[in-house]
């Protein structure tokens, strides 16, 4: 489970920023808190903030660390991180790395993974584990190449070798089969899902999809059930065909001609909707899945990930979870994390919105709701949770956080400003 995630130097986050899953004060809504390992943690956490103050960027910062630690083992020697952006708006730290720090949870141990870089290299990086509640430190890397290790030094003075500046020795060490790093690398490479669109679906998933007998389906179609969507059957055909290029009557990209063969996919995906007539006789029709709405096409693509998360124990981070989709169903989403009969694995949710219908301290506690907000001067982008202010238990936050209370709303000039300007 995550404790914490910190960013320094990354987009807009100049300073270094830290979005804590602890429990603050209050003894409210407790069924929204985890205890684990002597601490108590929060099930889901809410980003507010304007346009462009930095949720989308906390977003990117998630996805960048842990692509590149999913990654660093198939980059090659002198491959870059271009997705790495250091904050731009100033002299020093556009030519410094970024920073990135977890705090988790696994198997019943609490670790500490840092590690600093740009799109060149790795600068430093530091495993801890806290068998006891002092940290062990795993190894520690400094400038690059520099390596400290407390013990079984033969053995990771040898894997030092096999590793290369722009590769992180996490993942190194791992596929190496170093047995001390293998918990840390798999949650922080498996357990963090990101998610900035529902508007692909996997093939992984169109496959189980496809099984008329799919604990995935019966569980997507109680999804829709209960968001009022009259959808009583689904049918999906899935498959994926091997085609020469040169039998394909298409412009084909060069790269395509040149490989000769790639995969193609068929794929049908119907929905089947009962209605009932003015005689009150049922009837089932069905739809093919573009002729849906949006939001339908959000909870298909979004039922996998739930499921996974109730099953094992995942961190998802969503931007713009209320995309496409009713303010009541968003709600009801959230309550299926927080709820712990539904979510027995524990699973955490991280989202970044603007439905402030979500402000309600009878659904969220004033830990789980943060804010973004960006200095009009600098740029730079700033990180606090609600709990900072003097809130309290019975307070309207949805009004105060429009009336301007917590900040992190846009600053929007009198319209007749607007027309004074030429």
């Amino acid at each position: 489970m995550l404790i914490e995630f910190s960013v320094k130097n990354f987009l807009s986050f100049k300073n270094k920023v830290t979005l804590s899953m602890e429990k603050g004060n209050g003894d409210e809504n407790l069924d929204n808190i985890i205890a684990k390992n002597g601490l108590d943690l929060l099930k889901t956490a809410a980003i507010y903030g304007a346009n462009a103050s930095g949720k989308s960027n906390l977003f990117k910062a998630f996805s960048c660390a842990i692509l590149m630690i999913r990654n660093s083992n198939l980059i090659p020697v002198g491959g870059k991180w271009n997705f790495l952006k250091p904050f731009l708006f100033d002299e020093t730290t556009k030519n410094k790395p970024s920073e990135f720090e977890f705090f988790f949870i696994t198997n019943g141990i609490k670790y500490r993974y840092y590690f600093s870089a740009d799109i060149n290299k790795i600068y430093d990086e530091i495993l801890d584990a806290y068998y006891t509640q002092k940290p062990t430190n795993i190894f520690t890397r400094t400038k690059t190449n520099i390596y400290e290790f407390n013990s079984d030094k033969n053995k990771l003075d040898s894997l030092k070798l096999k590793n290369t500046e722009n590769k992180l020795f996490l993942s190194t060490a791992t596929n190496w089969n170093y047995e001390k790093t293998k918990d840390a690398y798999l949650w922080l490479s498996n357990s963090i899902e990101t998610c900035d669109s529902f508007n692909n679906i996997s093939s992984r998933d169109l496959k189980e999809y496809c099984n008329e007998n799919s604990s995935l389906k019966e569980f997507t179609l109680k999804l829709l059930k209960e968001a009022d969507i009259l959808i009583k059957d689904m049918h999906v055909d899935y498959e994926e065909k091997e085609v020469d290029s040169m039998d394909v009557n298409m412009n084909l990209p060069s790269f395509l001609k040149a490989i000769g063969t790639f995969k193609m996919h068929d794929i049908k995906i119907e929905l089947e909707h009962e209605v009932v007539d003015e005689n009150n006789n049922s009837h089932h029709y069905k739809l093919d899945f573009n002729d849906e709405s949006s939001g339908t096409h959000v909870l298909f693509a979004l039922a996998p990930f739930l499921k996974r998360s109730f099953e094992s124990t995942k961190i998802i981070v969503v931007d713009e979870l209320e995309k496409s989709m009713h303010p009541v169903l968003v709600e009801f989403l959230i309550k299926l994390f927080n709820n712990k009969d539904i979510n027995k694995a524990n699973s955490q949710l991280i989202f970044m919105t603007h439905a402030t219908n979500l402000l309600n301290l009878n659904l969220l506690r004033r830990d789980q709701i943060w804010f973004t907000e960006k200095n009009s001067k600098t740029g730079v982008s700033d990180l606090y949770p609600l709990d900072s202010f003097p809130v309290r238990k019975d307070e309207n936050i949805q009004k105060g956080y429009i009336n301007g209370r917590y900040g992190a709303i846009p600053f929007i000039r009198d319209i007749d400003l607007w027309l004074e300007d030429k």
